[in-house]
């Protein structure tokens, strides 16, 4: 069959997955290779275990339909997508007789609608956040420089010079904190767009890190070399993948496996548009773990999981993907985790 006969499948924001009678793969919709992240030119011509593992309740759901000719719907299967992430999908199985092709598979991730209410949650916490961050940076500034100039002052007026030690101790806190403000008041530069290569920007960050442990932390490239260029601010995307690699570095004390990966999306929303192309880039892992009391707020301002953290390295790299309108989340168990963050490449859809 020809790409034509599935024509009207390719603009579907539902996975589909096409069978011929012996249950091989004759087509996915990019929905579908979204969803699982695979390329149709992998699977073609795959049976069901070879493409989802031995998975015998999609198999025995797809002879039932076929022997009975009815559409048959599982709820709640369990499959792992290229990256091992876990996905919970329900599936309808659908007759039919279009050329060699018998069976059409319709995939919902079950917690798409839970995903999208999250965003949205997170986009308006975001807002919250920067307006926080502005007036708390703000406030804090003007008598921070006062607190310094009064200690400066002070120093030159000690008649013991031991005890100028107290007033470093006060310079040193105010360069601190000032230091902490003017971070606070970054995300607010609006992004310098230009063409960039994603991995000349990965490629800075894992120098970065290789230079901060030189021993001790692996770095493994995963690149999809094909990827397009996109019009983005490149300090503003290191500085993202930076915070986000050097946050694992840390949490591993400088000793564990990064791997960077980069992937073509298809048929993704952002932000309540969709696009036909978005880069994925993943930052994954193999350390302890987020703290599950703090899974849920990473992105907050001033939230660490890490002893002497400042707790603004996420909320900024989610500030800054935000910019580029894309979006960051994250994934984490035990031994494994790991950020996704989605740039679009093309104009959204109308």
């Amino acid at each position: 069959m020809t790409p034509l006969s599935f024509l009207g499948l390719e603009h579907l924001s539902t996975a589909a997955i096409l069978l011929d009678a012996h249950f091989r793969i004759a087509y996915a919709n990019p929905a579908a290779e979204n969803l699982f992240e695979i390329s149709l030119s992998h699977i073609n011509g795959l049976g069901l275990p070879q493409t989802f593992g031995p998975a015998t309740t999609l198999t025995s759901a797809a002879e039932q339909a076929l022997s009975s000719n009815t559409s048959v719907t599982e709820h709640e299967l369990i499959f792992p997508n290229a990256s091992n992430t876990l996905l919970s999908v329900s599936c309808t199985i659908t007759p039919v007789e279009i050329g060699p092709v018998r069976l059409i598979l319709e995939f919902h991730q079950i917690d798409k609608q839970l995903k999208i209410a999250r965003e949205e949650r997170m986009l308006l916490q975001q807002q919250a956040n920067r307006e926080l961050l502005r007036n708390l940076a703000h406030e804090i500034k003007n008598p921070l420089g006062g607190l310094r100039g009064a200690a400066q002052l002070l120093e030159l007026e000690l008649p013991k010079p031991e005890l100028r030690e107290y007033t470093q101790v006060i310079i040193k806190e105010a360069d601190r904190l000032q230091s902490l403000m003017d971070r606070m008041l970054t995300p607010h530069r609006l992004p310098q767009y230009r063409l960039i290569n994603i991995h000349e920007v990965l490629e800075r960050v894992r120098s970065l890190l290789l230079a901060e442990h030189p021993q001790g932390i692996v770095i493994r490239r995963d690149y999809d070399t094909s990827l397009p260029d996109i019009s983005a601010d490149q300090e503003q995307l290191i500085q993202v993948m930076l915070n986000i690699a050097r946050n694992a570095a840390q949490a591993m004390h400088g000793q564990g496996e990064i791997t960077l990966r980069t992937r073509i999306a298809r048929q993704v929303t952002l932000a309540k548009k969709r696009y036909r192309l978005a880069l994925m880039i993943q930052i994954i892992d193999n350390g302890p773990g987020i703290p599950e009391n703090i899974r849920e707020k990473i992105f907050y301002p001033l939230v660490s999981g890490r002893e002497g953290g400042s707790g603004l390295g996420l909320t900024l790299a989610q500030t800054f993907v935000a910019q580029h309108h894309g979006s960051v989340e994250c994934d984490s168990q035990q031994g494994r985790t790991c950020f996704t963050i989605l740039l679009p490449v093309t104009e959204p859809s109308h």
